[in-house]
């Protein structure tokens, strides 16, 4: 039999603020939705869910401590640096 445990992972408080600072500029307010870890009992698989934010419409994956942030899936990558420029060419 298969176990999977599921843990919430939280959003990092200062990986949220910046997103929050970085709306505010854009007008725009974000939704946050919270990763998770999920693991295979008595294995070493384990699977990390991004974090989900929801800007504009558009669902963005952001992981703690990582500097690109995810639009939709995992291909399309834009640094957090840029990502203000990003959401003021979204319509």
């Amino acid at each position: 039999m298969v176990n999977v445990i599921k843990k919430e992972n939280p959003i990092d408080n200062t990986l949220k603020k910046k997103l929050e600072f970085i709306c505010s500029f854009c007008k725009t307010t974000p939704t946050f939705y919270n990763g998770s870890i999920r693991t295979i009992k008595h294995t070493n698989l384990m699977y990390v869910e991004p974090h989900r934010v929801i800007i504009k419409g558009i669902t963005f994956l952001v992981f703690n401590y990582d500097p690109y942030i995810y639009e939709e899936n995992l291909s399309k990558c834009i640094p957090l640096n840029k990502f203000e420029e990003y959401l003021k060419n979204i319509k």
